[in-house]
């Protein structure tokens, strides 16, 4: 990761005249005026060096999105939650900040010091970077302060987890889904604030209405119902966010390839019957062009009544450029959401046509070849189960709570 990191730093490591005007093309007049304050929330200002800061830190960041707009919808909600904060007496000290942003830089294997270096040869400044830990620490201990009383974790909450997590039992779970694409970069900002609202949704028919209307994935005429899945099946991200959820509640939107991803829990289920984890995963996708066409799901069915196993599948791609068939075998963590939620639904020789690609151009023929048996592992603690659910509830009220100053905050824009 740290290489990764240094590299994207390094190409973004330019002279300083381009430093200052962050590469937005912003001629001689508008690079005098960079702190001029182009936004105003309620009472505060954002000034277009910080746009440009900010922009230049998720570039950094490789954070999904268009980096311009992403500054902008950032820095707006940190001034609704700075805010916030100050009316309910919220005051964070420099200490907490330096160890949000040593914790900050630890994800990339680096010291505190060391990050803010390159970070700052790369022209992000490091009151920049401080502003950006504060202003998350600070909503962090209001969005605690505020909802921690309304939260409780009950034995039957960490014994269901517990359980779940190391295979102690069957914990199965009945979903429904509702997959947004994401077309081109342009759309990112849009799509994820539709997934913010359907977020929002209280109840099933809500929800449903949602997945008939938006849902590109194959449930969307059934209002984004899933059949039952094992939760050891689900990728461990995915497997988190699920067991965050009580049933009627909806997940945040999860970002997916080409795509953002949001679920509603109906029902959870458990039995004394354990359920293995697995240490990998093997499946085969075979492409086949046309998206959701009448032709391409034609094509799928005499391509599923001619295989039974993954190795038919070779028999079907030859001739065709190998680009059209991937195998392979991978840890459960490493395979895309989308797909592992397909594959927790599937015995082995089992497919699914449910998925596409290249922007619902390509129809994805989903193979489930082989699960191999994970050996016994270390178990979660009781305090981190019992935090993780504390802290996904907490969320849950958090996003409301900033729904509500937003739509109550004063914005205008130059």
């Amino acid at each position: 990761m740290i290489s990764k990191f240094r590299q994207t730093l390094a190409a973004l490591a330019i002279p300083a005249l381009v430093a200052v005007t962050g590469g937005l093309g912003l001629a001689p007049a508008q690079a005098q005026n960079l702190f001029e304050p182009v936004i105003r929330v309620n009472d505060q200002a954002i000034t277009r060096y910080e746009l440009q800061q900010r922009a230049r830190m998720m570039t950094l960041f490789r954070a999904p999105g268009d980096p311009a707009k992403l500054a902008r919808e950032q820095l707006i909600e940190e001034r609704i939650k700075l805010d916030a904060a100050r009316a309910n007496g919220v005051v964070i000290d420099d200490e907490a900040i330096n160890a949000g942003m040593a914790e900050f830089a630890g994800r990339a294997n680096m010291e505190a010091e060391q990050f803010v270096s390159e970070l700052t040869r790369a022209g992000v400044s490091e009151p920049s970077f401080r502003a950006f830990v504060r202003a998350g620490i600070t909503w962090r201990e209001l969005t605690r302060a505020r909802f921690a009383s309304r939260v409780s974790v009950s034995e039957e909450d960490i014994e269901r987890a517990t359980l779940a997590l190391t295979g102690g039992s069957s914990v199965r779970v009945l979903l429904s889904e509702i997959i947004l694409p994401v077309a081109d970069p342009g759309q990112a900002e849009s799509v994820q604030a539709l997934a913010g609202r359907i977020a929002q949704s209280e109840g099933e028919a809500a929800f449903a209405a949602q997945a008939r209307q938006h849902s590109a994935s194959a449930s969307a005429g059934r209002g984004g119902r899933m059949d039952w899945v094992e939760l050891s099946g689900l990728p461990g991200g995915l497997r988190q966010v699920i067991l965050g959820l009580a049933p009627g509640d909806v997940s945040d939107p999860l970002p997916i390839e080409g795509a953002v991803a949001l679920f509603l829990l109906r029902d959870i289920e458990e039995t004394s019957v354990a359920t293995p984890e697995y240490s990998a995963i093997e499946y085969a996708a075979y492409y086949i062009p046309g998206g959701r066409s009448e032709q391409a799901l034609a094509q799928a069915a005499r391509v599923r009544a001619e295989v039974d196993v993954c190795d038919d599948l070779y028999g079907v791609a030859q001739g065709q450029p190998p680009e059209v068939l991937e195998r392979g075998s991978r840890a459960p963590d490493e395979i895309p959401s989308d797909i592992a939620v397909q594959l927790a639904q599937l015995d082995p020789g089992e497919v699914s046509t449910s998925l596409t690609r290249a922007n619902g151009q390509t129809l994805v023929f989903l193979m489930l070849c082989g699960r191999s048996p994970k050996l016994d592992g270390e178990q979660p603690s009781v305090d981190d189960l019992s935090n993780f659910i504390r802290n996904r509830r907490i969320e849950s009220f958090a996003n409301s709570y900033l729904e509500q100053l937003r739509a109550e905050a004063r914005i205008v824009e130059k």
